[in-house]
C-alpha cells in the first residue's frame, strides 16, 4: 500500500481531503442538527417554528362546573335552570381579531343538535360568566344566535332517556370578525368564518336522562 501511495501521491491528498470533510460534516450535523436536516420532521414534512405550535397548543377553554369528559351537573340542563355554564379560556393566538363559541351534540337521534351559538367575542375576553343572559347582544361585546330549539342564547342538554350524550364547547380563534346579526345560526356563522380560523379550543361534557 505504501509503494502505491508513493507512485501515486494525488491518492494521499484525495484520502486527506475527503477525511477532512466527513470531519466537517459530523461536527456540523451534531452542533446543528435543525440545520443538517433543514428542518424537515421525520416524514419529511417542514413543520411549523416552535411559537406557532406554542401558540396553538395553550389556547385551551375550560369549564368551571365539570372536568373534560365527566357529566354536567342536572342546573345546566333542560331539567334544571337551563343555564349556561361559566367558561375560562387562555390567551387565543396573536393576530385574533374575534371569538366563536359554538356547543353542539352529535348524538341527538336527529342529527347533530346545536345548543349555543356565539360570534364577534372580542379577542381579549377570556370568560362567560355562568347563566349568560339570552339577549341577542352580549354585555361587553358579541352576539348570540339562534340554537336548534329556536331559541336565542343557550339551551341545555336535553336528550332523551338512554345512553349519555356528548356536548361539545368549541371555541374558534379568527383573524377576522364576522359582523353578522345577531340571530344567526351554526351554518350562518361556519360559512362566515370558513379560512379565518387560527386556532380551535374544544372541552367535552357528557349528560343523560
Amino acid at each position: 500500500m505504501r509503494t502505491r501511495l508513493r507512485r501515486h501521491p494525488f491518492l494521499v491528498s484525495a484520502a486527506l481531503a475527503l477525511l477532512a470533510s466527513n470531519r466537517v460534516g459530523a461536527s456540523q450535523v451534531a452542533g446543528s442538527p435543525s440545520r443538517a436536516l433543514g428542518w424537515l420532521g421525520r416524514d419529511g414534512s417542514r413543520p411549523a417554528s416552535a411559537q406557532q405550535r406554542s401558540s396553538r397548543d395553550e389556547f385551551v377553554i375550560r369549564a368551571e362546573a365539570f372536568n373534560p369528559g365527566t357529566d354536567i351537573p342536572r342546573k345546566f340542563s333542560c331539567q334544571g335552570s337551563d343555564s349556561s355554564p361559566a367558561l375560562v379560556w387562555t390567551d387565543p393566538p396573536a393576530g385574533t381579531q374575534s371569538l366563536v363559541l359554538i356547543v353542539d351534540d352529535p348524538d341527538a337521534p336527529a342529527g347533530t343538535w346545536v345548543h349555543w351559538v356565539l360570534y364577534d367575542l372580542p379577542p381579549s375576553t377570556r370568560r362567560l360568566s355562568e347563566a349568560l343572559a339570552p339577549t341577542p347582544e352580549v354585555i361587553g361585546g358579541g352576539r348570540q344566535g339562534v340554537n336548534d330549539f329556536g331559541k336565542t342564547g343557550y339551551g341545555g342538554p336535553c336528550p332523551p332517556p338512554g345512553k349519555p350524550h356528548r356536548y361539545f364547547f368549541k371555541l374558534y380563534a379568527l383573524d377576522t370578525r364576522l359582523n353578522l346579526k345577531a340571530g344567526g345560526t351554526k351554518p350562518d356563522v361556519e360559512r362566515a368564518m370558513k379560512g379565518h380560523v387560527l386556532a380551535k379550543a374544544e372541552v367535552i361534557g357528557r349528560y343523560r336522562q
